[in-house]
């Protein structure tokens, strides 16, 4: 699926100074920082200033939750995108990082009320993880990273709804 890139339908955050966190496993850095960089430009061409986008790096995926989770109760930041890459291996250890990261971060959103959005990749192959994680222009099919940022800002604004009820 291509993602319109057309400025007049990105969303933009409805309170200025709206902060998001993106964290991202450097494991596989070469298609997580991809989806990372995706994720920032989109952010940016939002309506964000670069300054109210704080960039943290983990090791992998599974410690993405403790580090989202810290960065959402921090009170800095309006939202959380997580980055990572889980490739399906001869075990089952695959099975096991990957359930652990997204209970995690549900876990982690849920305990801080603050929209931490899921952008791990979990793919049976490199070929398969560089369709999804690439941008367009990088011969991706899908950018991973725009949907992810994409679907943060239309959280923010639902969000935003409500509290005006």
């Amino acid at each position: 699926m291509a993602v319109d890139t057309n400025a007049a339908e990105r969303p933009r955050p409805t309170r200025p100074g709206t902060v998001v966190g993106i964290v991202v496993a450097s494991f596989h850095e070469e298609l997580t920082g991809a989806m990372a960089d995706s994720a920032e430009s989109e952010l940016l061409a939002c309506g964000l200033d670069g300054d109210d986008v704080i960039v943290v790096r983990v090791p992998g995926s599974f410690e993405l939750p403790i580090v989202a989770r810290r960065l959402a109760a921090s009170g800095e930041v309006d939202a959380v995108l997580c980055f990572g890459l889980v490739l399906r291996g001869e075990t089952e250890h695959d099975r096991w990082v990957a359930e652990g990261c997204v209970h995690g971060l549900m876990q982690a959103s849920l305990e801080t009320d603050v929209p931490i959005h899921l952008g791990v990749l979990t793919c049976a192959t490199m070929e398969q993880a560089r369709a999804r994680a690439l941008p367009l222009e990088l011969g991706g099919r899908e950018d991973k990273g725009r949907e992810v940022a994409r679907a943060a800002i239309e959280t923010l604004l639902a969000l935003d709804e409500i509290e005006e009820l």
